[in-house]
């Protein structure tokens, strides 16, 4: 189990030098990740940055760290920007960067404002188009695409990822939502959530989710399951009582998820600053 902070880029997380504090103080209190969440804005009135410009200060301060953002939804970006995105920061990391990729929700009116399609099975052809385009980019091999959504003539992309195969992809779901996660069996990884943003994942769930999408596997490689939830760093051993379940149920990362109507940023820096629950 690796364990990794996981907060907004909005409000008062929307400034990047005070995420790449926060990345530098996680590292150094000995956390594996720190990912932060990819929005275009929210449909009240605060700050908002740019997940990629905010990473890429995060980069620059840490070493150790996986970086990424949980999650992109492909359906209102160009993948071919974001091929670029993510193969820059992949250099600048030093082959830390994750990939997170999903529908996205309207939840906080980003799809309606910017009239990206409302139609779950309209942004999945168009998930599953940018992922096509984006690892054949990755490759630095010339290509060319002809999708329903998307499409370029012959190019090709240098450098490539530094990470090889391919940076990791892991792949958004709302479990028990099965087609998420026959998508997140040909990639890296699965972040799984529910339907509820304030409630976190059951391990019977996660163990239920985790055999699902092995029945889809092509092979046995390396696949990492994503849980959220939050503990509170005051005793070591109540926060591992905490992650034990969701590790004996398969997860392999624990991302302490911060709501920031529910904690302030004060209190998310204390419990950066205090070590992970390690098992």
């Amino acid at each position: 189990m690796r364990f990794a902070i996981d907060t907004p880029q909005f409000g008062p997380y929307a400034n990047p030098r005070t995420l790449a504090e926060l990345a530098r103080e996680a590292e150094a209190a000995g956390w594996d990740g720190f990912f932060i969440w990819d929005h275009i804005n929210v449909n009240w009135v605060d700050p908002v940055a740019d997940p990629w410009i905010a990473l890429a200060a995060m980069a620059s301060v840490t070493s150790r760290i996986r970086l990424g953002a949980l999650v992109t939804p492909l359906a209102r970006r160009h993948p071919w920007k974001v091929a670029r995105e993510t193969v820059t920061l992949d250099h600048l990391s030093n082959g830390r960067l994750v990939f997170g990729a999903g529908l996205g929700t309207d939840l906080f009116g980003e799809l309606t404002t910017f009239g990206t399609a409302t139609d779950d099975r309209i942004r999945a052809q168009m998930l599953d188009e940018g992922l096509q385009i984006l690892t054949s980019l990755w490759s630095g091999e010339k290509v060319s695409f002809e999708g329903k959504h998307f499409s370029f003539k012959t190019t090709q992309f240098l450098p490539k990822p530094v990470q090889s195969p391919r940076i990791p992809i892991w792949i958004a779901g709302t479990w028990p939502h099965k087609a998420p996660f026959r998508r997140a069996a040909k990639y890296e990884g699965v972040v799984a959530v529910g339907g509820d943003l304030e409630k976190s994942l059951t391990p019977d769930s996660i163990r239920e989710m985790i055999a699902f999408v092995k029945t889809f596997r092509a092979n046995d490689d390396a696949f990492d399951v994503v849980q959220f939830g939050e503990t509170r760093g005051i005793s070591n051993s109540e926060d591992r009582d905490i992650v034990a379940p969701f590790e004996s149920a398969g997860a392999t990362w624990w991302a302490e998820a911060v709501l920031p109507w529910n904690r302030p940023i004060d209190e998310v820096r204390a419990r950066i600053k205090k070590v992970p629950p390690r098992m």
